[in-house]
């Protein structure tokens, strides 16, 4: 790929030491966004158990997997179906993947899930939950930890009702190993910074993942991460980037064909669609006034996605 390995730094988000914990977080936020959080207390049974069922679900007849097409963004969405970059003239990135979001609450009855059925795949739904309420509860701990890193109260997301009954979603993926020959570049999920406020991901092991520390550059540059077993890759959002009025970094990232098949599962922690994302007090000064208005942290993902469903 003529790129070069960064080594981003590995936080161990269980020890008893928060303050250095997120001394250690903050300054990854302010460097490049991106960090492996360890020792963060799911089971590798779990995590292979959900790696296990996807496979089980994307080896479906494409049929069975269009029948659970996707529906309010939940459920399936099919090969070269989104553009993460609508400036690319490719016909799409090369990967399929399948949403499921809040079990309970509000959202969860505005929003249901599309489960397979249990003749197909019938531990689907039971291993899916229950990776659901591990990964939100290592969100949770992580944006205290976060809060901590901005110099606010551990339970500042809290506080401001971020996290109650937020916006977490996981999305399970595959990017199919044979790569198109085509006139223009084909991407795995092509140049892009995530919406939210944190993204925490679990790869196979397989490469591809690319981030670009300096999005203002041109030329861009490239940089392989490669996976760590057992730890998350956790990058920050533009949520979170204008939250702190452009003090933590949202990173551009990507996802380049390998020539071999590639799984991964990502969880998406955004806020309640009613919190308001205003200017941290912590983040602006009278030299350093807010840079964006105050918004509805819904509407803000809702137009995003906008943008990268022209099918919408």
């Amino acid at each position: 790929m003529g790129t070069s390995l960064l080594l981003l730094p590995i936080v161990d988000i269980s020890s008893p030491d928060k303050i250095s914990t997120s001394q250690l977080i903050r300054q990854a936020c302010l460097d490049h966004g991106f960090f492996y959080a360890k020792d963060h207390g799911i089971s590798e049974e779990l995590v292979e158990g959900v790696f296990r069922e996807s496979k089980g679900f994307f080896n479906l007849p494409l049929e069975e997997k269009m029948a659970l097409l996707r529906c309010d963004l939940l459920g399936y969405t099919p090969l070269y179906a989104e553009k993460l970059d609508p400036s690319l003239s490719s016909i799409g990135d090369s990967k399929e993947s399948f949403y499921f979001g809040s079990l309970e609450g509000d959202l969860a009855q505005r929003y249901p899930n599309q489960w397979p059925s249990q003749d197909l795949l019938p531990s689907w739904r039971q291993t899916m939950e229950s990776y659901y309420k591990n990964v939100l509860s290592v969100g949770r701990k992580l944006l205290g930890l976060i809060a901590l890193a901005l110099d606010l109260d551990e339970d500042f997301f809290e506080q401001v009702g971020a996290l109650n009954d937020p916006t977490a979603v996981v999305r399970l993926l595959r990017y199919p190993g044979e790569v198109i020959s085509s006139e223009v570049e084909t991407y795995g999920a092509s140049a892009h910074s995530d919406y939210g406020m944190v993204t925490l991901l679990l790869t196979d092991g397989v490469p591809g993942l690319q981030v670009c520390r300096d999005k203002s550059k041109q030329p861009r540059i490239w940089e392989d991460v490669p996976g760590i077993r057992g730890a998350f890759i956790v990058n920050i959002g533009d949520m979170m980037e204008r939250w702190t009025n452009g003090l933590f970094r949202s990173t551009l990232h990507r996802v380049m064909p390998v020539g071999k098949e590639r799984y991964s599962v990502v969880f998406f922690l955004d806020p309640n669609p009613d919190c308001n994302v205003e200017c941290l007090e912590s983040c602006c000064s009278e030299t350093c006034p807010p840079r964006f208005p105050p918004i509805l942290a819904g509407d803000y993902i809702k137009e995003r996605f906008r943008l990268t469903y022209a099918t919408s």
